[in-house]
């Protein structure tokens, strides 16, 4: 069973808001919000951003049930997945701003990566390190080599 915030509501009140934050972050690509309600969106936002990916007619089924409004829609299935296409995960990306002045909440911004007027640059991918020959098990290393003794010749006991 997988573990999630219940951010002090009811489990109706809990989805209604996450579906309605989904959609204002994937129509504006950019919202204000806690930070713990920031990281539930953006479990949930990255699943919409797959389901987008995949482009099936369930997918599409399963999206429309859960955002609101077909230009969310239209925007998860073409200019966010199209965006996407080649990311494995991660499309959100979550940024700490100040502390809210009435209750002393922590806030944040939620965003998608890869977009004009990001808050923050995406970091550049790491390179690959260089593929490493596979090791022949049967072969000696050099270390042993160099430190082994010669191994006297076998055939010279036999000789008598």
């Amino acid at each position: 069973m997988t573990k999630f915030r219940k951010l002090g509501r009811p489990a109706a009140h809990r989805v209604s808001m996450l579906r309605t934050m989904v959609s204002q972050l994937v129509k504006h690509e950019r919202i204000e919000t806690t930070v713990a309600k920031a990281k539930e969106v953006r479990r949930v936002a990255d699943n919409m951003v797959q389901l987008g990916k995949e482009g099936t007619l369930a997918a599409a089924r399963r999206a429309a049930a859960f955002v609101r409004g077909d230009d969310v829609l239209h925007k998860l299935f073409t200019e966010l997945a199209y965006r996407y296409k080649d990311r494995a995960g991660g499309y959100t990306r979550l940024l700490r701003t100040h502390i809210r002045v009435g209750d002393a909440a922590p806030m944040a911004y939620i965003e998608f990566v890869d977009r004009e007027n990001e808050l923050r640059e995406a970091k550049t991918p790491t390179p690959q390190p260089p593929q490493r020959v596979p090791l022949d098990p049967w072969t000696k290393s050099r270390a042993s080599q160099q430190w082994a003794s010669p191994k006297e010749n076998q055939n010279s006991g036999s000789e008598t």
